[in-house]
């Protein structure tokens, strides 16, 4: 393995690619999983049947450990490098690890981000297939999505004796894939054979409140019910009208009954890797499954979990959302920062980033300072992990020690990209010394009995630092109408930009007195959470002007080239 990211200028396919893989069935032994307890997808992947995720029930929880990052660049700051390489260095201590990650969309991998199962020498493996598709899990959840939205049309058509009244249908349709033109389409053209034109649209896969369930369900049973839950419309009276109305949960889960089953892959070391559900942070909740999760906990002494985008995002919906619905606790965070990334808070100069500049280091890093405290908040002690790039120099580290330090917490620098393990080796140490000395004491932001109006104005202001939020008449009557519903004790799962703690992408650092504007609310009644859309946000994302797809191809010897 090189000892610095200088010597191997491979892309990370190669990297990847001449992996020593072990069968998927020595990498359930790590952790007492017998051969005939796995659903192997070929020589290297598995699924983990529910009869056996059952069985562990009884069996104490392992330490959950988070994940996080500051308010990212474009190009992400390595939280997903950052969690394989800290779990591959638990392992190296001796300690019984493994990493839990969330399933990439293809949207982003043909788009602009590229793959999303880390990079270097701290991967996730077999790359190509994770990053592409995988088991199928987000086929599933895109079948069983746009099922239930076939059946409300269908059910209109045959007279419609639910009453649904067709300018209040709220169930869209979905696909993975970054498009644009989907965004808001007209369905139902044509001849009266094709049903009653309508205006409809599209979210992208992870954006739908079936993948939410499919990863907050603590079972199959969990799973039918939450299902049958889905709001997919009103009557003109205003009265709700559930799938469980059209009788569509049944088949629904008969779409998703293999997809729910964990998946169990490695790391470039042999680490066992659990990757199972994909939703965006940004537009949804940003965690992998709650089965994943618990599976792990009871299967390994560490587990290494990823939250997307910046904390006020991933991190947040995690603590309020994934733990609350599942009774899960965390025992410690670890934000990941960057020297580019502050430098840029600090306002330096986009093409500039790779310069010394501690100026720039300074203003910049109050966004580090406010995820730092934003975490705290919740109960659990925090580190800081310093992804190192080849342009850091020592001024610049030693100055984020010393502002850390006075902030009360500790910046450890990790080399995992270039060294996976051992590059991560006293990040691990470091927490590991955290957790004994500074137990987790976990609580949430806010009580289920404040409501829905409060508890977004909670999040707007002790985590983006803001003012406070605001809403035109409209939106308000319907926090008004969810109250009165029965919602309001629901959590918030509030839709915004991952590139500011504002809603203007624009805005860098740490800014403070915004006003959080909110401008659609979407009731998911299934998964158990209110969607609150902030600022000019998008379901669907869209294409850059040179997707990475252009330069994705598979060459003579049948491999992919240009994924990542």
């Amino acid at each position: 393995m090189p000892a610095s990211q200088h010597t191997d200028p491979r892309p990370d396919i190669e990297i990847a690619r001449d992996a020593d893989i072990r069968p998927i069935q020595e990498i359930g032994g790590k952790l007492g999983i017998p051969e005939e307890r796995l659903l192997p997808f070929g020589h290297h992947k598995a699924k983990i049947p529910l009869d056996y995720v059952k069985s562990l029930a009884a069996k104490a929880d392992g330490k959950l450990i988070l994940v996080a990052g500051i308010t990212p660049t474009k190009a992400g700051e390595g939280k997903t490098t950052t969690s394989v390489g800290l779990a591959d260095a638990l392992s190296r201590l001796g300690r019984r690890a493994a990493v839990c990650l969330r399933e990439p969309s293809l949207g982003p991998c043909f788009g602009m981000k590229g793959g999303a199962a880390g990079g270097g020498y701290a991967q996730v493996i077999p790359m190509e297939d994770i990053n592409l598709h995988f088991t199928g899990d987000f086929h599933a959840v895109g079948a069983a999505h746009n099922l239930l939205s076939a059946m409300v049309d269908n059910h209109i058509y045959w007279e419609n004796g639910l009453h649904i009244d067709m300018r209040r249908v709220t169930w869209r349709r979905v696909v993975d894939m970054n498009d644009r033109a989907l965004r808001q389409i007209t369905n139902g053209l044509g001849a009266v054979s094709n049903g009653f034109p309508r205006t409809d649209g599209f979210d992208i896969t992870m954006a739908s409140e079936v993948m939410a369930i499919f990863c907050l369900a603590g079972d199959m049973a969990n799973l039918q019910q939450r299902l049958g839950n889905i709001t997919i419309g009103y009557r003109r009276d205003l009265s709700p009208v559930f799938a469980s109305d059209l009788n569509a949960q049944g088949a629904m889960t008969a779409l998703l009954k293999d997809a729910i089953q964990p998946n169990l892959v490695q790391t470039l070391e042999g680490t066992p890797a659990f990757i199972h559900g994909g939703p965006f942070a940004n537009i949804a909740h940003g965690c992998n499954s709650v089965l994943a999760t618990s599976t792990a906990l009871k299967l390994a002494d560490y587990v290494v979990t990823e939250a997307g985008f910046g904390a006020d995002l991933g991190a947040e919906k995690f603590f309020d959302i994934k733990l609350r619905k599942s009774g899960m606790r965390a025992d410690a965070a670890v934000i990941v920062a960057t020297l580019r990334a502050l430098k840029m808070h600090g306002r330096a100069a986009p093409d500039q980033l790779s310069v010394e500049n501690p100026e720039a280091l300074k203003k910049g890093f109050v966004n580090l300072a406010r995820h730092v405290e934003n975490t705290r908040k919740f109960g659990v002690p925090v580190l800081v992990a310093l992804n190192r790039f080849s342009a850091d120099t020592p001024g610049e580290i030693d100055l984020l020690r010393q502002l850390c330090a006075e902030i009360g917490t500790r910046a450890v620098v990790c080399d995992h990209w270039a060294k996976g393990g051992e590059g991560a080796l006293n990040l691990a140490d470091a927490l590991l010394q955290l957790m004994q000395a500074e137990p987790a004491e976990f609580r949430y932001l806010y009580p289920d009995e404040l409501s829905l109006w409060n508890k977004t104005r909670t999040i707007a202001q002790e985590i983006y630092g803001a003012q406070g939020i605001i809403a035109d008449q409209k939106v308000r009557d319907q926090f008004a109408r969810l109250q009165h519903d029965g919602f309001g004790h629901l959590p918030v799962c509030i839709a915004k930009t991952q590139f500011s703690f504002s809603t203007d992408p624009d805005l860098k650092g740490a800014p403070s007195h915004h006003v959080v504007p909110v401008r659609e609310l979407r009731i998911a009644s299934g998964a158990g959470f209110l969607v609150v859309l902030c600022g000019d946000i998008m379901t669907m994302p869209g294409l850059p002007r040179r997707p990475a797809a252009e330069t994705i191809f598979v060459n003579k010897r049948g491999q992919i080239e240009g994924l990542f």
